[in-house]
């Protein structure tokens, strides 16, 4: 597997200038003079992407996520440091980014190209593609200032999508779209995963990040502070707001890397739900009953041992239930040559419509993943109560009651 990014020793600072000189004669009398601040946006970052992987970049706000993607693409210039490239990149970095607002959204969809290097006549053959995935036929002849910024999403995902890119680099901008829409973009995101490319996606939401990233790394105050399998991502970021990280905390410089040798040679083979597989779907009544059966297997047939962990996400990607073993305080599943892991839930309160699920093996003792495996539309739950919706099943029932009348003064 080659690397598709390359990221050698990267920093980005800011000056923040207390006074503003606007006039000729004041700049002529401070050249070079004015107090200002230096701000390290980024500081010595370094790491490898390698082709094919989805990579998402956790942090609070202002811990140099977007400005790491800036230098990704382009459009900022490190400090220091050097970032090397294998292949078209495509951004979507800021909603409008690219856009002119007096043009036409015919118009910016040729801008917008032209600026990730596509000829005219590259843009008209994909021209329809870019319309039908926004779409915004007929809005398309409009000039984009009178776009919402759900509109502009659309527009720009589009645009960045269909430009056949090797590397995606995606910045909070689902976070604007319509809940169709984000699974639009959710399932383009997942057909470029299949089909190899690399993406890179920053997002506040860490159920996203768990259901779209195979690995995660946090950023922390410009500097790289944890790196592995995106649960385990996921959970340093959650240590580090707990410890009150933020844009006024003083981060620590302990280096908190997740390194572990990985052991390759065990595999997820297949899901059963209720006996039946999920590769093809399953029906379920709604406050059903569920039993998982996962086979999993140890190629090398030598007694390895994993914990397991089992999410189901609804159809905007958000991890409704989540089970690990580590954190249910079991022991490791042992796996000698091969076995099937059984979990059983209760009552499966879960509102009609159709669910995924993955399934995550990680090493014992360093947390880093092992095998995951992901079963898209699994189960599908039907026949629930009529008049009831919403993310979750619950039976309810609307009755009248008489009260005796009151005298309010």
């Amino acid at each position: 597997m080659s690397t598709a990014v390359e990221v050698v020793s990267v920093s980005k600072t800011f000056r923040l200038f207390q006074e503003k000189y606007t006039s000729l004669k004041e700049k002529a009398i401070h050249f070079g003079k004015v107090p200002h601040e230096v701000f390290p946006a980024l500081t010595d970052i370094s790491f490898e992407v390698q082709q094919g992987v989805t990579l998402g970049l956790l942090g609070h706000n202002g811990s140099g996520k977007s400005t790491l993607l800036k230098c990704l693409a382009g459009i900022l210039t490190p400090s220091t440091g050097e970032i090397r490239i294998r292949g078209r990149i495509a951004a979507m970095l800021e909603l409008g980014a690219g856009f002119h607002p007096d043009l036409s959204g015919r118009a910016n969809i040729y801008l917008n190209a032209a600026l990730m290097g596509l000829s005219r006549k590259e843009v008209d053959q994909r021209f329809d593609a870019i319309v039908e995935f926004s779409e915004l036929g007929p809005f398309i002849e409009n000039q984009v200032k009178f776009y919402s910024s759900g509109m502009y999403a659309r527009l720009g995902f589009a645009v960045a999508v269909n430009m056949d890119p090797d590397i995606l680099l995606v910045d909070e901008v689902l976070a604007v779209g319509d809940a169709n829409f984000q699974l639009k973009c959710l399932a383009k995101i997942r057909e470029f995963q299949e089909e190899g490319r690399t993406i890179i996606f920053v997002s506040h939401s860490p159920d996203l990040v768990r259901a779209v990233c195979s690995t995660a790394f946090v950023l922390d105050h410009g500097r790289l502070v944890g790196q592995g399998p995106t649960a385990e991502a996921v959970a340093l970021l959650q240590k580090f707001q707990l410890s009150g990280s933020g844009l006024n905390h003083d981060p620590s410089t302990e280096d908190h890397r997740l390194e572990a040798a990985i052991s390759r040679d065990i595999h997820l083979n297949s899901l059963m739900v209720n006996g039946m597989d999920a590769d093809r779907g399953v029906e379920l009544a709604a406050m059903s009953q569920v039993e998982l059966a996962i086979a999993i297997e140890d190629v090398a047939s030598l007694a390895g041992s994993c914990h397991l962990e089992v999410l189901i996400y609804n159809a905007s990607g958000i991890a409704l239930i989540r089970a690990h073993t580590r954190e249910m305080d079991m022991e490791p599943v042992l796996i000698r040559g091969s076995v099937e892991a059984v979990v059983q839930f209760g009552s499966l309160a879960l509102a009609v419509g159709s669910y995924s699920m993955q399934v995550n093996l990680y090493h014992p003792q360093s947390g880093m993943m092992i095998e995951s495996r992901r079963w898209d539309n699994a189960i599908m739950i039907v026949g629930g109560q009529k008049g009831v919706g919403g993310v979750i099943a619950a039976e309810a029932n609307v009755f009248v009651k008489e009260v005796s009348s009151r005298n309010f003064l």
